[in-house]
């Protein structure tokens, strides 16, 4: 289960053990939905419009978008800053969970747990997020620039991307976005967990439990449904971010079609809405959506999954 069962035996599960199933459920996950990561971000740094109507858009559609990069660039670019994603997934995925087990446990203990659910899982979810994100955050940034860059590269490896960028950027290029993301972040991850409880909740409403089922089928599709509906309310935000994040990147993307340069969030938004209208806010929304649903349903179920086979073993070593 995720999230502190007071029903449960709280010694199954270490933190160690907890730490460990974040940690890989977030690196199975990033290496299979790599490939839709990339076609999200080259979307959104697109700043003409995703229609084949423009004939100044390079990208107007998933399908477009898999054959333009596979001839380009071959087949490897749709892992295209990999290493630092699988970093970030890595860390993300030890330090959300982690802290996302002792945060409701504390709620619990504090009688805050029971009587207001939904809100707890919302809050801790978010708090987690944000405490995930301020440690992987320079690892972000150095994947959205290796996915964004096209061909020639600018930076041909992960060590050469951190010195050429603190080189000529300075330390704070790798904070860069770290407004839009904090902001996204605690929404996006607290409605993720409460709409995932929620969604069990419902689901064993719908189809009660006889004892037999292992779950795993209902936690992939309750996970699923999380990230659809948690990403559709927040996801402006992420597109703020990675335009923010490739800020003073701009020479890497002249193939891409127009760039444009950006003073914060609040310029971002305005020069957004001004030169792409509201449809702009939204660009990259259904490879994001289709990500964010097997991204979110993978997450929760590799994680509930290894943390099942933990529990198994520390009960067969007793």
């Amino acid at each position: 289960m995720v999230g502190y069962d007071a029903k449960a035996d709280v010694k199954a599960n270490s933190k160690l053990d907890v730490a460990v199933a974040g940690s890989v459920s977030g690196f199975v996950t990033r290496a299979l939905i790599s490939p839709l990561d990339v076609i999200k971000i080259r979307f959104q740094l697109q700043i003409e419009r995703l229609c084949r109507s423009d004939p100044n858009a390079k990208y107007h559609g998933i399908i477009q978008a898999c054959k333009q990069i596979l001839q380009e660039e071959g087949l490897a670019a749709f892992w295209k800053g990999h290493v630092p994603a699988q970093i970030l997934s890595v860390g993300y995925g030890a330090v959300q969970f982690l802290s996302f087990e002792e945060l409701t446990e504390m709620l619990y203990r504090a009688n805050l747990y029971d009587t207001h659910e939904f809100s707890a899982h919302f809050i801790c979810g978010g708090l987690s997020a944000a405490l995930a994100t301020l440690a992987v955050h320079p690892v972000d940034v150095l994947r959205t620039r290796l996915a964004a860059q096209g061909e020639p590269k600018i930076y041909n490896n992960l060590r050469e991307a951190v010195v050429t960028m603190y080189r000529t950027e300075g330390p704070t290029v790798f904070y860069k976005g770290l407004a839009p993301t904090v902001i996204a972040i605690f929404p996006y991850a607290g409605l993720q967990f409460s709409f995932y409880r929620s969604l069990k909740l419902a689901y064993d409403w719908v189809i009660p439990p006889d004892g037999k089922q292992t779950g795993n089928l209902k936690n992939l599709l309750c996970g699923c449904g999380s990230g659809v509906i948690s990403k559709t309310l927040t996801y402006p935000l992420d597109l703020f971010k990675k335009r923010l994040q490739v800020g003073g990147f701009e020479q890497a993307r002249s193939t891409f079609g127009q760039v444009r340069s950006y003073r914060g969030l609040l310029d971002c938004t305005k020069q957004v809405l001004q030169d792409e209208g509201t449809k702009g806010f939204f660009k990259g929304l259904s490879p994001s959506l289709l990500k964010a649903a097997l991204s979110t349903g993978f997450m929760f179920f590799w994680y509930e999954f290894f943390c099942n086979l933990f529990r198994c073993i520390r009960r067969e070593d007793r």
